[in-house]
C-alpha cells in the first residue's frame, strides 16, 4: 500500500510510502482519500499525523503519469484530486504534518491540510507547478494565502521558489523546526497530547475556526455561539469544570 494507517495511544500515524520520493499518483491519491476518512471514522482515532518517512515528505504528484492526461483527462481528474486532500483538510480532530525533506507541489499542499506543521531542519517546502506550466491543484492557491497571506503566497506560487525550513517557519508556512530526528517524535507527541483531550471539544474549536475562516463573522460567531452551548450537554464539559472547581486547572481527565 502506498499510504498506511497506523494507531498508537489514540494517535493515527497517515503514512505515505511510495519509494523513493512520494509522488503522489492517481492510486496514492485515492488511498489517501479512504484512510483520512477512515481516520474521520475510527473512534480510537483522537489526533492524526501526516508522516512521509525519514528522508521525504513528499515531493509532489507524479509527473510522468500527469504528462500522458490530456484536458478531458484532466477534467474527469481535477476534482477527485482535490477530494482527496480536502478529506485530509476535514478529519474533524487534531492533525500535524511532520516533513522531513521535500514537501513541493502536491506534498506542500498535504501539509497545508494540517493543522499544525512541525518541520526538519532539512526542509525544503514549494509550489513549483508554475515552473511546468501549470498552477497548483490540489488546493495550493487556496491554503496557502489563507495560511501565509496573500502576497508570500504569490510570490511562492509565482516563482515556484522552494524555501528551507528556517524561511518557512518566518514566513508562517511552518510551526516549528526540530532536528530531522525528531520530526516524527514531536509530531506524535503533540498529537499524543491532544489525543487526550476532550474530543468533542476539539471538533468544535477545529470547525468553528476553519468555518470562521471561510465565511463573514457573524457566520462563524454563529457556529461558535452554537458549539459553546451544545458542549454543554457533554460529559466531558462537566468533568472539566467539576475537575476545575475542585482539585484546580489541567487535572481533568476526559473520556
Amino acid at each position: 500500500m502506498t499510504v498506511t494507517l497506523e494507531v498508537a495511544e489514540g494517535v493515527g500515524t497517515l503514512r505515505l510510502d511510495r519509494p523513493p520520493m512520494n509522488a503522489l499518483d492517481v492510486a496514492t491519491q485515492d488511498r489517501l482519500k479512504e484512510l483520512a476518512e477512515e481516520a474521520t471514522r475510527r473512534d480510537d482515532v483522537r489526533a492524526v499525523v501526516i508522516y512521509g518517512g525519514e528522508r521525504v515528505f513528499a515531493a509532489g504528484a507524479d509527473i510522468k503519469e500527469m504528462q500522458d492526461m490530456d484536458h478531458t483527462g484532466m477534467v474527469l481528474r481535477a476534482r477527485a484530486l482535490q477530494d482527496s486532500f480536502t478529506a485530509v483538510a476535514r478529519i474533524p480532530k487534531p492533525v500535524v504534518a511532520a516533513v522531513t525533506g521535500y514537501a513541493l507541489g502536491g506534498g506542500c499542499e498535504l501539509a497545508l491540510c494540517a493543522d499544525f506543521r512541525i518541520a526538519a531542519d532539512n526542509a525544503k517546502l514549494g509550489q513549483p507547478e508554475i515552473l511546468l506550466g501549470l498552477i497548483p491543484g490540489a488546493g495550493g492557491t487556496q491554503r496557502l494565502p489563507r495560511l501565509v497571506g496573500p502576497s508570500k503566497a504569490k510570490d511562492l506560487i509565482f516563482t515556484g521558489r522552494q524555501v528551507k525550513a528556517d524561511e518557512a517557519l518566518a514566513i508562517g508556512l511552518v510551526d516549528r523546526v526540530v532536528p530531522a530526528a525528531e520530526v516524527y517524535e514531536q509530531a506524535h507527541a503533540w498529537a499524543a497530547r491532544l489525543a487526550q483531550g476532550p474530543a468533542i471539544a476539539l471538533r468544535a474549536a477545529k470547525e468553528s475556526v476553519d468555518t470562521g475562516l471561510e465565511t463573514d463573522i457573524d457566520t462563524g460567531l454563529a457556529v461558535e455561539r452554537n458549539w459553546f452551548a451544545g458542549l454543554f450537554a457533554t460529559e466531558d464539559r462537566a468533568e472539566g469544570m467539576r475537575s476545575f472547581v475542585e482539585e484546580g486547572p489541567g487535572k481533568a481527565k476526559f473520556r
